[in-house]
């Protein structure tokens, strides 16, 4: 009896981690690049049906985009409910394709990316 008692708790501690891994990590932030875009307008609103009818409502952004060093790039990407005019959101990039966002505080904002993002958002209402 003893023999299998060790081998079942290995197992079950295995499955919880991997249960607590699976809650807690965001995979479709692994292996990305950070950017940051200040939002700007409300987005592009579309509605859309699930195969049983339901209705859902999503907002595609298209955004100009500066990395920690100031690169910049133009982002386009979908969110599930219209952003907050004006918050500064840290997004991440893998093979150019947004794969997540988070909003962030200003000064969490490298000083680079915000002025790159400052100077794009003066040249588009110029």
């Amino acid at each position: 009896m003893k023999k299998w008692m060790i081998p079942v708790s290995v197992v079950i501690v295995i499955l919880m981690a991997g249960v607590v891994i699976l809650q807690n990590v965001n995979f479709n932030r692994l292996g990305t690049d950070h950017y940051y875009v200040h939002t700007q307008g409300q987005g592009k609103k579309s509605e859309d049906r699930t195969s049983n009818g339901e209705i859902y409502t999503s907002y595609e952004y298209t955004l100009p985009a500066s990395d920690t060093d100031g690169a910049g790039m133009t982002l386009t990407f979908t969110a599930g409910k219209q952003l907050r005019e004006g918050a500064w959101l840290m997004v991440y990039v893998k093979d150019g394709v947004v794969t997540s966002y988070q909003e962030v505080q200003q000064a969490d904002v490298p000083a680079a990316a915000q002025s790159k993002l400052a100077a794009s958002s003066q040249e588009g209402t110029q």
